[in-house]
């Protein structure tokens, strides 16, 4: 049986691949940053002409559903690497963030 997936081990298994690869010169905050933005982009050509309806069915088509589900890899990929390099914890981030949000936006 798998273990259950958790942001750890996931941000090891990067490190592992990248190291397995001698990439690690090349991870740094700025490199990592960008590609986190290059991605992003590359999630939203996906949706960049659609209308709203057609955005909101995104998934109903295989191929377009396979091109968002792996851009959304690719960012979450490089936002956890960007987190392990700099040594922020991205749960405790959200989680410190969302709080701030419900004090800065009351209802």
């Amino acid at each position: 049986m798998t273990e259950p997936l958790d942001v750890a081990k996931l941000q090891r298994r990067l490190a592992e691949f990248a190291a397995a690869r001698n990439w690690q010169p090349y991870h740094t905050p700025k490199n990592l940053a960008a590609a986190l933005s290059v991605e992003a982009s590359e999630l939203v050509e996906i949706f960049q002409w659609l209308t709203p309806e057609e955005s909101a069915r995104v998934m109903n088509e295989p191929d377009t559903a396979h091109r968002v589900t792996d851009e959304v890899a690719d960012v979450l990929a490089y936002l956890l690497q960007l987190c392990e390099v700099l040594g922020i914890d991205p749960l405790a981030a959200l989680d410190a963030k969302i709080d701030r949000n419900e004090r800065r936006f009351p209802i």
